[in-house]
């Protein structure tokens, strides 16, 4: 009878230690899940500066494990980078044509890629403008000296203000007339100082600005939609947050931020 009570005590002083020991190891493991320091690089368009920057403030509540380092620029100088081995856990550009050229060399993970945002493209003066700039036409104007627009090749909202003069057959003459910002937000800049007289920028980028003036919005059907897609790069080392970041993106709470930033959100 004893030996049967002791066999039976050591086999309850078992199962309740293995028990202690699971318990104990799925706690630690989850909290280390949910605590371990994350720090996600973000390539991300210099139109989406004010709203990323919100976005982030209001993820970190959310996720304070995760730290969020930003690198804004010209979508076509953040691809380069990434191409040439730069680190960046997520890519988000101002046009298709960036996040194809990554996609065609396989560095992003495509079943990440989607289109987040879409803009429109405006005409802008400075505030105090007496110029009487009232459209796109004027800019072949004796009305403008100096337009600002962004450097065609690197920066999407140069690629779309060319195709917008050339849709109205103006392209050479605006040309000499141009002077090329290296991102969006340094033609905004220009025009904002009145070192031109008009510019073209996003109508995102126009409402962060009390010192200029939005004059026209781009003809219909002058350029390819204003298309903002996002995807995970695929030499991250965060893939799962980075997802997890890409995921909040398109929650109710983020949309509402984008959208009082004057984005459409797809």
């Amino acid at each position: 009878m004893k030996s049967w009570r002791k066999a039976l005590s050591i086999l309850l002083v078992g199962i309740m230690s293995v028990t202690l020991m699971t318990a104990c190891g799925d706690k630690t493991s989850s909290k280390s899940a949910d605590t371990t320091p994350v720090n996600l690089t973000i390539s991300a368009a210099s139109s989406l500066t004010d709203v990323m920057n919100e976005i982030s403030t209001m993820y970190k509540k959310k996720a304070p494990n995760v730290t969020i380092a930003y690198n804004f620029g010209a979508s076509g100088a953040l691809q380069t980078q990434i191409e040439q081995g730069a680190p960046a856990d997520i890519f988000m550009s101002a046009a298709v044509k960036q996040m194809d050229a990554l996609s065609k060399d396989g560095l992003v993970v495509e079943e990440t890629r989607k289109d987040l945002l879409e803009n429109e493209v405006v005409l802008i003066v400075p505030k105090n403008s007496t110029k009487g700039i009232k459209s796109f036409d004027d800019v072949i104007t004796d009305k403008v000296s100096k337009i600002a627009l962004g450097e065609p090749k690197a920066v999407p909202v140069g690629q779309y203000s060319e195709d917008i003069f050339t849709s109205l057959k103006t392209l050479d003459k605006v040309k000499a007339k141009a002077v090329y910002g290296s991102d969006v937000r340094q033609v905004l800049t220009w025009v904002a100082s009145g070192e031109v007289d008009c510019g073209i920028v996003y109508s995102t980028d126009a409402k962060t600005s009390k010192d200029v003036t939005v004059i026209a919005q781009a003809p219909a059907n002058s350029h390819k939609p204003v298309t903002y897609p996002v995807a995970v790069i695929k030499s991250s080392k965060n893939q799962d947050a980075s997802k997890s970041f890409l995921d909040f993106l398109s929650t109710k709470e983020a949309t509402a931020v984008f959208e009082k930033y004057g984005f459409v959100t797809k």
